[in-house]
Formats: C-alpha cells, structure tokens, sequence
C-alpha cells in the first residue's frame, strides 16, 4: 500500500514536469526557410541570410561541411552542424532542412572506429534547459515535431527514450518514455511511461510501471488520470500503514492538504492505532518575500502503552506541543526588530510520541524547552525599548517560569556637562558619563499542573527596575587607566511577603510566609573606583632551537567598592523579625534577624549590608614565537599562545564582620597544538574548615572559620574546585565539511521557510554527527571529554563526562558511523547508536541501531537520493516504544 501510494505521487508529478518541459520546448521550436545561392564557399563557418517572408529574424548557421540541393531547395550540414533562429539553438553531428516542405531533421552517426553513436542532436529553447535525443524532425509550418530517443533533465530528474510527438492543437503524445533520478546514460532504475497524452489541464496515461535493472516489476498502474491546473492545490495525504507490537496497526500521518495562497498553506494530519491510540497535528507555513517567514505546528496525541485492562490502558497518556517560529527581514523594518521562536509541550510528549517521530534520542532525553516573542525599537538617537515574553519549562520536576511580558527601556550613557560645538580637549567634568536602564516583568514560577487553575494569577510577580549609572575615566601618569563612578538602583514591587516567626525555647524559630498585594519602593547605591594598566615582558632566546622567543603580557586591575548597609531594619525593603512574643528573632550569630519584603518578588533588588571591599585581579597572556617550517626562505615566524587570559580574581571588605577575604578563582586557555586547546577552572578558599563532632551520632560536621589556612601550619588555601575540559578531532577536515554543511542546510531553512517538524530534523542533523554522512573523508575520529571535582565543607563530588563519535569507510561505497560515551558514574557507556550506510549511485541505503538502553531501536531505510522522489522508499523500523514495556 506505501509503495502504492508513492508510485501515484511519482507519476504525477514525472507527467507533469514532463508535459510542462517539453509543450514549452516546442511551442518556440520553429525555423524560416533558408536560401543559399553561393556554393563556391561550402566550408566557410558561418553565414546569415533573411527570408522571403520579410521576418526580422535571422537564420545563422555553420558546421564543417555544408551542400545544396537547388532543384528540392534542400540544404545539408555535416560535422559540428550548428543553427540558431531567435532564442533556439540545435547542434547535431547532421541537419537537413526542406525549404519547401517546411521540414528540419537532426541526427547523429555512427563513428566508424569506434562502432559507437556520436554527434546526438542538443536542442535549447529560450530559458528552457537543452535535451538531447537520437534524433528528431519538426515542421516549422505546421509547428508539429517529433523526437526519438529523448534525454533532458528537469528538475532534478531525467527523461530518456521512447518518442514524444507535439500536433498542432500544443497536446504532447508520449509513448514508451523512462523516467528517473539516476543521471547515467542507462539507468539503475525508472518509471516507464507506456503511453500518455499531456494537454494543458490534464495527463492522460496508459499503463505506467516500474522498471529496476532493465527488469520490469509488477508495481505500477494500469492507467492513470491527472487535473494539471499549473497551480497551488489542495489535495489529500495518503496514510502509511503499519504495524506496532504495543500500539496494534496502524495508518500514520495521513490527512489532507490546503493550497491557502501564495503566502499560507496548512497540513492536516492524523494517526490511529487500532489498541485505541491516535495523534494529530496542524503544520502551517508562511512567507512574504523580503517581509518575513515562519511556520506553526499544533500537536495533540493520546498514547495508551500496555495491555487492555491494566492501569497504563485505562488512563491514556494525553500530550500536546505548541510550537511556533517566525523570524523578520533584516531591511523589512529598519530599526525594529520581530521574531518568536516558541516551543510549548506537555511533559512527556517528546517520550511519548518519540520526538515527533523523529526517534532523536537528544529530543526524548531533552529536559527543558524554552520560549520566546520579542519586539525591539531603536531611534536614531541610540535609545532603545523591547518587549518579550518568555517561557522555561524543566519537564522532569514540571517546573514553569512565565514572564509575560519582560520590558527594558535604555538610554545610552551621554555627557550631559560636554557640548557638540566645543573646541579643544575636555575638561574633567566634560568626562562625566550618564546612562538610563528601566526593567520591567510580569513573573509566574510554578508548576505546570498549577498554571491554569483559578488561583494561578494569584501567583504573578509584577515590578519594574531602574538603575542610573554615573561614571567618568582619564588617564593617569600615562600608562593607568582610572575610572570612578557609582550607580544609583530603585526597584518598585505591586506585590511584597510578610513574615510571621515563631520562636521555641531551645532558641530554634520557625517562620510563615504571607503574599500581599501593593505598590512598595525602595532604592540603593554605590561608589567605585577602578584602576588597571598593561604590563609588557620579552625575553628572546638564540641558543634554544626553534623558539625565537617568550613574550608575556600581564594586566592588574584594583577597584574599590562602598556601599551602605541596606539589610538593617528600617532601611530600604528590610523588616526586623518579630517572633509571637512581640520580641526580636536572633541568628545562628546572635544578630536580630531581618528580613526583605522583596523576597521571592519580580524584583529583589541589590540590597546588601555594609561594604567597603577592594577587588583585585590580573589576567595573563603567554605566548611563543617560533620560527615557521612552512616558511622556505628561513625567515618566517609564527605565534604560538602557551596560556590565553588566565585570570586570577579576589575581593577584601573591610567592613565585613567575618571571612573578609573571598575566595580567590582562576581560569583560562592553553592551546597546546592547532588541534588541541584545553580550558581550565579553579577556586581557592583561604580559610580553614572548624570541625564539630556530635556527642550522641559521631558524625562530623564542618563550618567555615575564620582564620587562614596559613596560619595553621602554613598550609597553601584550600583547593575547593578544579575542573577542566578539551575537545579533540583526529581529523579536523570530517569537522569543518560537517560545520559547513550545517552552516548551508541552516541559511536554506531561514530562506526557505521550513515547517516545524522539518525544522527539528534540520536540529537533529546538527546534533548528530552521524547525520551528515560525507564519502570523501575516510575516517574520522573526535571526542570530548570534561572534568569536575569539588571539595566543599568536607564533601568531595567528582563528575566526568566522555563522549566520543566517529566514521569510517570500509570502502568508496561503504561507511560506518558510530556516537556514545562513557558514564563514569555508573561505569558503563551512555547509549549508542550504530548507522551503516551504503552508497548505490542513485539510491542511499542506512542502517541505523540502537543496541542497548531504554531507547533500543533499529531502523532500515532504502530510499531513492533525489528530494523530488523523497517518498519512493522502502523502511522497516522498530522503535523503542515497541519494546520499552
């Protein structure tokens, strides 16, 4: 039934292509009358005459040998015989024409030496591609031609054989004509075309069937009727039946097609399943050229897994997916921008409905989903405003965070003390620099089970944000760079928390929470001040081989940070604690407790205690310079970076009451070969671990004191973090052809539109790398691997993760692909999936395996490589859900 349903696809659209190529070939397809008088010159290249008729055109012809027949009016070219009249052009080894009878005749011949037919007829007319044939005859009079032997490409496909003849009403008569995606002169396989009649609204054929090394098979139609009505049509999509062990048969995504206009068309699609599940889906796209382009898709399947009479049976899984992407011309509206990129599911429709049919096991492990509308304006003056709405959904924990809609308002920072017209250098308080930043949301956390209850606005978090920044910079003494400054930040809540404590006589206190709705303020600031400069180090080497020299680039930069305390109660958001007794809650130190209204509101704003903190850093730059060996005069250097930008960064408060020194962290980049970079990490804790031990458990528990590691036998800060991470190809040329096809499938979807579920195979083949299958790189072989390991509070977690994905060509013909990893964790490999592809000219055939885990699956596809026939296909798949239970 599938390969039935395809073979009626392929035929239509192989009759109409081919009745459009070739009514539009002959219809221009005409020659005036030739006369030549002048015989003395029969070898000459080329010669033009006018004729009787007083046509302006001009007949233009040459070819090695040309004769005259004056009493028939016959004239005869041979050898590279060539004739152009308006727009058509033929070339053929042979061409007569009949002056009289109106009649042209192209051939070839048959090369003595080699027994072989050379010289074909190649015809062109207008726009339309050439074709060549056996031979052909066309009356110029009469418009009727006739071609034997046809082979002409359109659109991907090839016609080839049989006879076409055009009579004079334009109806084009086919006869024993094969078509087919396989460009060799003899085809691996094709659609013969016994017989058929192409008019302009209609085909109408007569036995039509398959052909596959030269042997005819049963698969085809006895006759077949088309509507041709040269455009867009709606039409129904045939469903492509099957079997599944746990669902039962079924037909899949059939449904019906709507041709809406030129700018909208719509798939409507369904599937059943005979143990009672189905699926449905709406696919729209949209374009309006050099305006914009998207595409919709709705989903909505119920999923009964197990058998009849168990839980799993009786209550179906019901999932639903709303995804949207809409993206705007760069010069549509210059200045403002629009795009949407939503995708809005149920939390296990992508397990449930195996990624949309796509079994990508990157989609069905995929955790979270992201959403987002935006709009953005920019004046001419740099101001600027945007409008979002945003949606993150963590499927596993059903976790939704809205902001709906976030808003931002921003003025660039100016000198309001400077002036356009002024002459000469600027006075210091020219320098000074103001800005303007407005943030504004509408915030729900929730669950997604909560979200559309009665009660589920009750939970939105609305406020803005402003925030004024002040600064003014100058160089000092030459050679430091000097900034100071501060900003000025207010934040405005319409909701805020009260806090209700309740104290215990052992000194322990609980607290309970009330939301209340009204408009609260509260603003803070700060003071800075920064300073950084460069520092340049060389050391050149003339004894030490190749390396040339050493050069090390190291910038420090200090700032310095004052800030009120905005946590005591009555100042700014913050509240006392006040326990049931009317008394003041203490902390774990002591201190009364305080606490801020802003708590868990769209705003919580920088409110922090007292500060006077001095941060200091340096960033380092190391690199070689080494003489090139692919440089031949001697003279040739290169530069290798040992170390790029390893930082190392700190801060002191003075006016913290405890740990007045942060922890100090590092990172960078070192870049080893043109291959291999390695980027590290690392955090350093100066303060040593007090150590308690409870009398009654023995367990031990571990605080941070307040005295530095040094000062306990000198030891060097605690290395509390430390990671790192590389990626590696053996061979960088697999990487980069795999990058820039990925680059060229991405540029073809924005331009042409692509539907939703076209969209996340395009993001498959980006993350698979098996996906992209390349025959002229042999092998390849890359892998990435990270580590992580953290040591805190006397806890040490380490992760590592490997993952590896390669391919390799057993020969010109054959490729195997591979992609895993290894779970150091639970010592195994992560799943695998295994593909095996064979490349049969004009047909792919893949194998693609997943032999363990809970996604174990298995597909076979053999399909035809031209997108045109994308349905003439045989596959055998079974996926996982088969199997899972």
């Amino acid at each position: 039934m599938k390969l039935l349903k395809s073979s009626i696809l392929l035929i239509s659209v192989i009759l109409l292509t081919h009745g459009v190529g070739k009514a539009n070939a002959f219809s221009s397809f005409s020659l005036q009358q030739i006369i030549q008088q002048d015989t003395s010159k029969r070898d000459t290249s080329k010669k033009e005459t006018k004729n009787n008729s007083g046509l302006e055109e001009k007949v233009e012809y040459r070819a090695d040998s040309v004769k005259f027949n004056k009493s028939k009016s016959i004239v005869y070219m041979y050898g590279n015989a060539r004739v152009n009249y308006g727009d058509f052009e033929l070339d053929a080894d042979y061409i007569r024409y009949d002056s009289e009878k109106k009649e042209i005749f192209a051939s070839g011949r048959i090369d003595p030496k080699t027994n072989k037919y050379i010289g074909k007829p190649i015809f062109k007319s207008g726009a339309e591609g050439s074709a060549i044939a056996d031979s052909l005859y066309y009356n110029s009079e009469t418009t009727r031609a006739k071609v034997f032997g046809v082979f002409s490409e359109q659109e991907g496909g090839f016609f080839s054989g049989g006879q076409s003849k055009k009579q004079i009403d334009d109806e084009l008569h086919i006869k024993n004509v094969m078509y087919s995606t396989c460009n060799l002169p003899h085809p691996h396989f094709g659609l013969m075309i016994s017989k058929g009649v192409v008019t302009e609204k209609q085909i109408i054929t007569g036995p039509v069937y398959m052909i596959i090394e030269d042997v005819p098979t049963p698969l085809g139609l006895p006759f077949a009727f088309f509507p041709k009505p040269n455009k867009r049509t709606s039409g129904i999509i045939l469903p492509t039946p099957g079997e599944d062990i746990t669902r039962g048969f079924f037909l899949q995504n059939g449904g019906y097609y709507l041709g809406l206009n030129d700018y909208w068309d719509a798939k409507i699609l369904g599937s059943i399943y005979t143990n009672g599940s189905y699926e449905t889906n709406v696919l729209t796209n949209y374009i309006k050229r050099y305006k914009y382009s998207g595409n919709i898709g709705l989903s909505y399947n119920s999923v009964k897994n197990g058998l009849e009479g168990t839980e799993a049976f009786k209550n179906p899984n019901k999932d639903f997916s709303i995804r949207w992407s809409h993206s705007q011309n760069a010069n549509a509206h210059p200045g403002s921008t629009f795009s949407a990129s939503v995708n809005i599911t149920s939390s296990s429709y992508y397990t449930n409905s195996p990624a949309n049919l796509n079994y990508d096991l990157s989609a069905i492990a995929n955790n979270t989903t992201n959403s987002s509308i935006s709009y953005s304006k920019t004046f001419s003056n740099n101001m600027n405003y945007s409008l979002s709405m945003t949606s993150n959904q963590t499927l596993r924990t059903r976790d939704v965070s809205i902001r709906l809609p976030d808003a931002t308002f921003n003025v660039p920072t100016f000198s309001p003390f400077d002036s356009k017209n002024r002459l000469g250098e600027q006075k210091w308080y020219q320098k000074i620099t103001v800005g303007y930043a407005l943030q504004g949301t509408n915030a729900i956390d929730t669950k997604d089970s909560l979200l559309f209850q009665n009660d589920g606005l009750k939970r939105l978090r609305s406020g803005f944000s402003h925030s004024i920044p002040i600064n003014m910079s100058f160089t000092a003494l030459k050679y430091l760079n000097f900034s100071m400054g501060g900003s000025y930040n207010e934040v405005w809540n319409f909701q805020h928390i009260q806090k209700r404590f309740t104290t215990f006589d052992d000194g322990t206190y609980t607290e309970r929470i009330d939301t209340l709705s009204g408009f609260k303020r509260a603003g803070s600031y700060n003071l800075s001040t920064s300073l950084s400069t460069k520092i340049y180090g060389k050391k050149e080497f003339k004894n030490l081989g190749n390396i040339k020299a050493l050069r090390h680039v190291m910038t420090p930069n200090a700032s310095f940070n004052y800030s009120p305390d905005f946590t005591r109660a009555g100042s700014g958001p913050f509240l006392a604690a006040i326990d049931q007794n009317g008394n003041k809650v203490l902390d774990t130190y002591g201190q009364p407790l305080t606490y801020s209204v802003f708590q868990g509101m769209a705003y919580q704003g920088s409110f922090s205690g007292r500060a006077a903190s001095i941060g200091f850093g340096v960033d380092n730059t190391v690199e070689l310079k080494v003489k090139s060996s692919k440089d031949t005069t001697g003279t040739g250097e290169r530069k290798i970076p040992i170390i790029q930008g390893l930082s190392i960064t700190g801060s002191y408060n003075f006016l913290a009451p405890r740990n007045k020194l942060s922890t100090l962290s590092f990172n960078g980049r070192s870049q080893f070969t043109d291959k291999l970079g390695i980027n590290y990490n690392g955090t350093f804790d100066p303060y040593d671990l007090d150590e308690t031990v409870d009398p009654v458990t023995g367990q031990k528990t571990f605080t941070r004191s307040n005295t530095f590691t040094w000062r306990r036998g000198g030891r060097f800060p605690r290395l509390t973090s430390i990671g790192f991470s590389f990626d590696y190809s053996l061979n960088p040329d697999a990487l980069k052809r795999k990058n820039d096809a990925n680059d060229k499938l991405s540029e073809t979807a924005k331009e042409r539109g692509l539907s939703p579920l076209q969209s996340e195979q395009l993001a498959a083949i980006s993350r698979d790398p098996n996906a992209f299958v390349d025959f002229n790189i042999p092998w390849n072989f890359s892998f990435s691997y990270s580590f992580q390991y953290s040591n805190d509070f006397g806890m040490s977690t380490t992760s590592n993760t490997l993952n590896f994905n390669g391919d390799l060509n057993l020969t010109p013909k054959w490729k195997v692909t591979f992609n895993s990893g290894y779970d150091f964790q639970n010592n195994g490999l992560t799943p695998m999936n295994i593909g095996i592809y064979r490349d049969l000219h004009c047909w792919d055939m893949s194998i693609n395996w997943v032999p363990y885990g809970a996604y174990k699956s298995y597909s076979l596809t053999l399909k035809v490589k031209a997108s045109i026939l994308q349905d003439l296909k045989l596959s055998k798949r079974q996926g996982f859900y088969n199997t899972y239970q």
